[in-house]
């Protein structure tokens, strides 16, 4: 074949190529366009959903002009003429900031999660229907006083507003558009549900009277009582004998038959540089995106200025300062929720004994919708005592018929109490508002401007004849099992001004055994509480920026009571190399839980072996989940056994130096599958960290990436310092910790510091999104003032 020819041939051919190459050029681009559009719709669609926080914008609802200012930390400053006005904005700011948040908290604790999410709520709908939190909540909303509901219609209407401009504007949270479902109209009892939910939240302890219960069933008493809760002994309470405030006319009364954890603190200015009192609390909730609490500071022309945290979807502040005042709070954990043991008619299922007489149970259908699937018809029934929960407590209530007795199921009127506490200027008020505030019982620490710093364990307490009836589930068909009233309000523990200088409370033991009532069985270990009194105790000039380092102090004092009694037990047995160079660690160790220490790693994990070697064998997992104070008993039993004295537990696995050692060597062959063989390589923060998760990353890898947004953030501490970072067990995962940190000196009543984890928003396109999430590790606060307050300004204009 000639030249030509070839020249020809391989012309079509070249040009074949240069006509695929464009097409495919042209493809690449058509898609790449496809793309780039999609990507631009999908971004402004999303970026639709972002609050509002400049310009001006219509609310027809309002009577005046409302401003509101967000400062650079994200937090909304709302100014307002009327409470009308200033309630009705906080609901839709609260919502433009929060909707997806407060949808899913209603639903959660009315049980209506299935109806968006599917079979796999089923179970949680019928635990949540069983408790009634909604059915309580309605029955708190018929005895609120109208100025009340009258806040929480007007809190409503500021929400609904912005659910109906959203709707219109094809602007709700992409979260709306990916479960694929609109909310539904926002009500007062929504709130309300919401207030409940937290109750139980900070609940009560009938899974330790369960698991009690379980216990006494299957092991000999001797054993089966070791495991029942019980405080160390000779350990600090809150109030001392001296302490104790109690009416007069106590002597008189006539005595019936018959604790998620927290810190805070309120300092006298006898030990602070300004001579005026500190106050800091830090609640610890569960930590996810978006954080529990809101930051807000609300103002309205009548006087009310206050700034703090509030649960989405409630009005008022609930924690924080105003001008004259300051409170916090940490979980009181009292015995509130009983389990009693009914004996069912044989003839007739809904019918129960009480004194020799049946009585019929109240049935409610609670028909449960599922997304994709069939409505289930689910049955509550509800004695006496309130609802039947048997299925609930696993082996417990296998061949038993068990109901729940609990204050929160109970009307009550918290939001009044807030409405109160906010405009208080002195303790006397402040008190008077806490009377209100039924559930969840708490502790309260109160600082104000004239020097006052006081404490009450508030809230409805259950008066009980002997405190160990509290242990275990109570006789349903007797009279003498029923409540005996509940303690006095001004006979609960009350503490104002105490010599000491300061008054702190970690969740551990409030009273003395003086104290003439029960308050709980069940209570923290005692180590954040005895860090932070040994702290407080130790020096005067105290500074705010003293109280925000004390609320980062990683010391823990758990390690510093055990490792030297570990080490002595195991003085004289014959060790590897590894587990000897891992004592020799931590007999050097300082016991701050620092994230780049070995030292925290190897004990934590010491720790969880133990309880493995243990229990693991003993006790089925699915029980273990009900026993809520296993850390509390596994130190007890430690405690006893390396005194001397006889621990059936230990004994049954061969002491407590097998015990010891078998975890010992468990915990060294763990950690180096995982971190290697140098130990001095290991950190505790390689296992330890925090993320913040969204509650739908868990749906697909693509959705974590953009919605945990950060990645996991090694952090130190541990769940018994005083920056409590518990953790799961499993992955190392913090999951719960102080939800809110805050600081403030009453000399300066304008000021308060803040971190709220991980941020303030809930749309993750937004700045304020996770720009807390490296402050909350580090502990970098921000301040927040009540006047003068800077940043971008919206206007809600009332309608013409």
């Amino acid at each position: 074949m000639g030249e030509r020819q070839r020249e020809q041939v391989s012309q079509p051919k070249k040009k074949r190529r240069i006509r695929t190459k464009k097409i495919l050029l042209g493809g690449l681009g058509s898609i790449f366009l496809l793309a780039l559009i999609a990507f631009l719709f999908v971004n402004g669609y999303i970026n639709k959903s972002l609050p509002q926080t400049e310009g001006t914008m219509e609310l027809p609802m309002l009577d005046n002009e409302v401003t509101v200012i967000t400062d650079e930390d994200g937090v909304p400053h709302i100014q307002a003429e009327t409470a009308r006005d200033m309630y009705i904005a906080q609901g839709y700011i609260q919502a433009d900031r929060r909707m997806f948040q407060m949808e899913l908290s209603r639903r959660q604790a009315s049980g209506t999660l299935s109806e968006v999410v599917g079979e796999d709520a089923l179970n949680q709908d019928k635990y949540f229907r069983t408790l009634g939190l909604r059915r309580a909540a309605e029955k708190s909303y018929e005895v609120y006083s109208e100025e009340s509901v009258e806040v929480l219609e007007w809190f409503s209407t500021g929400v609904n507003a912005y659910m109906e401009e959203a709707k219109a504007n094809n602007s709700l949270p992409v979260e709306f558009t990916l479960m694929d479902f609109e909310p539904e109209e926002w009500t007062p009892v929504d709130s309300l549900t919401i207030g409940k939910f937290m109750a139980f939240d900070l609940g009560g302890h009938w899974q330790q009277q369960a698991f009690n219960y379980y216990l006494l069933d299957n092991y000999e008493q001797e054993k089966a009582y070791e495991l029942f809760p019980s405080y160390p002994e000779n350990k600090p309470t809150i109030i001392q004998d001296e302490e104790i405030d109690i009416a007069a006319s106590f002597e008189h009364a006539v005595i019936p038959h018959p604790f998620n954890g927290s810190n805070n603190w309120v300092v006298s200015g006898d030990k602070t540089a300004s001579g005026m009192p500190l106050l800091a609390d830090d609640p610890h909730l569960g930590l996810a995106t978006p954080s529990i609490w809101l930051q807000m500071h609300l103002e309205s022309g009548d006087g009310l200025n206050v700034s703090g945290v509030i649960f989405a979807g409630v009005p008022g502040i609930i924690l924080g300062h105003n001008e004259q005042i300051a409170w916090g709070v940490t979980n009181t954990g009292p015995d509130v929720q009983q389990l009693y043991i009914e004996q069912r008619n044989p003839d007739n299922p809904h019918e129960f004994l009480f004194e020799d007489e049946w009585e019929e149970a109240t049935v409610m259908e609670e028909p449960i919708k599922v997304k994709d699937g069939e409505t289930v018809d689910y049955e509550v029934v509800e004695t006496r005592h309130g609802p039947i929960v048997s299925e609930f407590a696993s082996e417990s209530g296998k061949d038993t018929v068990l109901s729940l007795r609990w204050t929160a199921l109970d009307a009550s009127t918290e939001l009044e109490a807030i409405m109160e506490m906010n405009r208080a200027t002195g303790w006397e008020e402040f008190e008077q508002g806490l009377e209100k505030f039924l559930v969840p019982a708490q502790n309260f620490v109160f600082a104000s401007n004239d020097g006052t710093i006081a404490y009450k364990a508030n809230g409805k307490i259950p008066i009980y004849e002997d405190g160990q009836d509290a242990l275990l589930p109570l006789n349903g068909w007797e009279a003498e099992s029923e409540w005996q009233g509940y303690i006095p309000y001004d006979e609960l523990p009350t503490v104002i001004n105490p010599e000491k200088g300061f008054i702190a409370t970690a969740n551990n033991q409030i009273a003395p055994d003086s104290y003439p009532y029960h308050i709980s069985n069940v209570w923290a270990q005692p180590y954040r509480y005895e860090r932070i009194a040994e702290v407080l105790e130790s020096g005067d000039n105290f500074t705010a920026e003293d109280m925000q380092d004390l609320q980062m102090d990683q010391t823990d004092l758990r390690a510093r009571e055990f490792v030297p009694i570990f080490q002595k037990v195991l003085e004289d047995t014959e060790l590897t190399e590894q587990e000897k160079e891992a004592l020799d660690a931590l007999s050097e160790w300082d016991f701050v839980a620092d994230k780049d220490a070995p030292q925290p790693l190897i004990f934590e994990h010491w720790m969880q072996a133990i309880q493995s070697t243990i229990y693991q064998q003993e006790i089925p997992q699915v029980m273990r989940e009900l026993f809520s104070t296993q850390s509390q008993s596994t130190e007890n039993v430690l405690r006893k056994a390396a005194s001397g004295q006889k621990s059936q537990w230990i004994e049954d696995k061969g002491g407590i130096e097998v015990v010891l050692h078998d975890a010992l060597e468990n915990t060294m062959e763990k950690l180096t599958e995982t971190y290697g063989e140098d130990l001095s390589a290991w950190k505790w923060g390689d296992y330890h960290q925090v993320q913040f998760h969204h509650p739908l990353s868990s749906v697909s890898p693509l959705l974590a990436f953009f919605l945990n947004n950060e990645d996991a953030i090694p952090v130190g501490g541990s769940g018994v310092t005083p920056m409590a970072t518990s953790y799961d067990k499993e992955t190392g995962e913090v999951d719960h910790g102080a939800s809110w940190r805050f600081v403030i000196d009453t000399s300066d009543m304008q000021s308060g510091y803040h971190i709220v984890g991980p941020g303030q928003d809930g749309h993750f396109r937004s700045d304020w999104y996770h720009d807390q999430m490296n402050d909350w590790v580090e502990g970098n606060f921000h301040e927040t003032r009540l006047d003068g307050a800077e940043g971008e300004e919206l206007v809600l204009e009332p309608g013409e």
